[in-house]
């Protein structure tokens, strides 16, 4: 072999080594991404039906967002508190699309009572059950919408700073917002 048939197989060879550290790297973020997404996907869809999107909305959501988490992290961007930058762009990906469905329809999406039954032993206790959700269904949708974004985020799991970052208010308008809405609920409980 000539020096510059070396020189060339040791040069491809320093070609590729970017190219399998590339793969290596992609590999694990994509190992990472598919963690989060088992971790998270449930309650992100809770979060976005919530907001008044459908199932098949928030499916499509939930997949915008993990692959601009691919994204974020092939860019090498930072990667702390995970958890509260998914809900942040679910977040924002949904009122998008929420607004965009308004713009086209004219109407709001809500959940309705009926598509809430749970069956129950006797009948008396199926009415009582079904009342009391109303109430509370009632009272949630009265309340603000940042208090409902607020008081879905917390159940689930987000911590008050997390849900801060998310909704860009302040710790104080979290906390505000979460005591206003429990109270509410607990008094509309009581009648």
């Amino acid at each position: 072999m000539s020096d510059s048939s070396r020189t060339s197989i040791f040069d491809l060879l320093l070609l590729r080594k970017p190219a399998v550290e590339e793969i290596s790297t992609s590999i694990a973020i994509e190992a990472t991404v598919t963690e989060l997404f088992e971790q998270f996907r449930r309650g992100m869809l809770r979060y976005i039906g919530s907001l008044g999107l459908s199932v098949h909305d928030g499916e499509e959501i939930v997949q915008e967002v993990f692959l601009l988490l691919f994204q974020h992290l092939c860019d090498r961007k930072p990667q702390e508190n995970l958890r509260g930058w998914l809900f942040r762009v679910a977040h924002n990906l949904a009122l998008k699309r929420r607004i965009a469905k308004q713009a086209a329809t004219k109407t709001t999406c809500c959940i309705s009572a009926d598509e809430h039954y749970d069956p129950r032993p006797s009948p008396e206790d199926h009415l009582f059950f079904q009342q009391r959700r109303d109430r509370l269904l009632s009272v949630l949708h009265a309340l603000p919408e940042r208090d409902q974004c607020c008081l879905y985020l917390r159940a689930e799991g987000l911590q008050y700073r997390e849900i801060a970052g998310v909704l860009d208010i302040s710790l104080g308008s979290v906390s505000k917002s979460l005591a206003r809405a429990i109270r509410r609920l607990s008094n509309a409980d009581r009648w």
